[in-house]
């Protein structure tokens, strides 16, 4: 079950993350185009390739399991809270939703002017998206992929899959991934990263989880009822600027 959970929420997350830098690469191949587009996305994601490569075997060959679990742990548990908090304020009303058909306009009305300099705005535009987009992504299969029974290749081809799905599902529509949802999938992410952060935290601190992987589920429908308890409490009939 730890295995699948993991795979599970390695998809989902590089899923959320390849949408949104979808909509960057569309907007720059549509104006500059695919090319630059293309070749701004691929040194990112041989960028990201390299960081998983290098410090994903050395972080599970120098670094001793219980440190390890604890320092996942921590970092996975202050991530997905991060995401949960932004889920909330979201659903809330406090925080505009995440709209790709608005981020692929604003893309658009950047990549204006003149030609030449638009070449080279759309190629940094391509990399920095899949880059920053992907960083998170990278780090998440190296924590996952280290603690976890898969291993680093298993989450590393987890990541793969969402990415190529959204990349194959963006050739054929040619547009922004808009009915995608994608503010419920990362609010889904973002509980489970902070389920296996407090499941792996509370394994390198030496608790004995009860049935061991099947607390993950437990956690994850604490914070899921939390997270809905968050919401409805803080509600507001109309959403504040992002």
């Amino acid at each position: 079950m730890n295995v699948a959970l993991s795979a599970l929420t390695v998809f989902l997350a590089s899923g959320v993350e390849a949408v949104e830098a979808l909509t960057i690469v569309l907007a720059v191949g549509v104006t500059r185009g695919w090319g630059i587009a293309l070749r701004g996305a691929g040194w990112a994601l041989a960028a990201l390739a390299a960081i998983v490569a290098t410090f994903g075997p050395a972080l599970v060959t120098f670094v001793p399991l219980a440190a390890l679990r604890t320092v996942v742990g921590v970092f996975l548990l202050l991530l997905g809270l991060d995401w949960l908090r932004k889920a909330i304020l979201r659903y809330a009303g406090r925080k505009a939703l995440r709209d790709e058909e608005a981020a692929y306009a604003r893309s658009l009305a950047e990549l204006g002017g003149d030609a030449r300099l638009a070449d080279r705005v759309g190629f940094a535009m391509a990399f920095k998206s899949t880059f920053l987009e992907g960083l998170e992504v990278a780090v998440i299969v190296i924590t996952l992929g280290a603690s976890a029974r898969g291993g680093i290749p298993l989450a590393a081809a987890a990541a793969l899959l969402a990415v190529l799905a959204v990349a194959a599902a963006g050739y054929a529509a040619r547009r922004p991934l808009a009915r995608v949802p994608e503010n419920a999938i990362k609010t889904v992410a973002g509980i489970m990263l902070t389920s296996f952060g407090t499941f792996w935290s509370g394994e390198g601190l030496g608790i004995a989880w009860w049935h061991e992987d099947l607390s993950i589920l437990l956690l994850t429908a604490l914070y899921a009822a939390v997270s809905a308890a968050l919401v409805a409490a803080g509600r507001v009939r109309r959403p504040l600027p992002s």
